[in-house]
């Protein structure tokens, strides 16, 4: 299992040096639209801050709609899943592990129909084989729209 080829993922002795949007700018790809053939692309999700505790990422509604003209509840849902996956990976070294998904829930509060909405996940427990994160979906008035909480496991790769 590897990462992105088109992911400029720093080494782990790497990362103090770099700001949190500047970590940020290497997780959205070469042309920063996105890693190619994945969801987040296809997604339209862009982060904007990248730290091992806590990360932000905003994501659109248009194109993310539910046949009732409201952002889809999976959208929500993977966008909870990519923040807690690259949270997960910035806390290893991805030459010996990588983290997975393996549980996410959440309750979405609020419908939303336009703009974008911004998801801020916080690292609630670092362990040596699961993390578990907590993410907060808010729309561009600050209003909260989803909760979500999504466990990865960490995944050893050799080296």
């Amino acid at each position: 299992m590897t990462l992105h080829p088109d992911l400029n993922f720093p080494a782990p002795e790497d990362l103090a040096r770099l700001t949190p949007e500047e970590l940020a700018a290497r997780m959205n790809g070469p042309q920063g639209g996105g890693l190619s053939g994945t969801l987040g692309a296809r997604l339209g999700i862009r982060f904007l801050s990248v730290t091992r505790e806590r990360l932000s990422a905003q994501m659109p509604v248009e194109g993310n709609l539910q046949p009732a003209g409201r952002l889809h509840g999976g959208a929500n849902l993977a966008l909870a899943e990519e923040l807690a996956s690259v949270g997960s990976w910035i806390n290893l070294d991805p030459r010996k592990q990588v983290a997975v998904g393996v549980d996410l829930s959440g309750t979405h509060v609020r419908s939303v129909s336009g703009g974008v909405v911004t998801g801020e996940a916080t690292l609630a427990y670092r362990g040596r084989s699961v993390m578990v994160w907590t993410v907060e979906v808010r729309d561009e008035r600050g209003r909260l729209t989803s909760l979500a909480r999504c466990t990865c496991n960490v995944v050893s790769v050799g080296g």
